[in-house]
């Protein structure tokens, strides 16, 4: 279900988990990014396809894990794992 307003979230009735679109997109990228690789993307691959800095990467990554919607292992490269299933992800735009 889609909530308008401020971030435009989307709201997982069953978890109560929500993400922005922007939120959505980074957890998009990292599923597919994971598929089509057959491991988790690099923070500078994430650099790449968003074309933003690496401190902006670095926060995202940070509070995706802070709400519960990925798992990584602190200095250890591609190590991003998603905690919900492929199904409550946006199409990647």
């Amino acid at each position: 279900m889609l909530i308008s307003g401020v971030g435009l979230s989307k709201m997982n009735d069953n978890t109560g988990m929500k993400f922005t679109e922007k939120q959505g997109q980074y957890l998009a990228f990292i599923y597919n990014y994971t598929r089509i690789h057959g491991q988790p993307p690099a923070e500078r691959d994430l650099e790449r396809f968003f074309k933003t800095t690496p401190p902006t990467i670095h926060q995202m990554i940070l509070r995706l894990e802070e709400k519960g919607l990925i798992s990584r292992v602190p200095g250890q490269s591609r190590s991003i794992r998603l905690l919900i299933p492929p199904e409550e992800l946006p199409l990647l735009k």
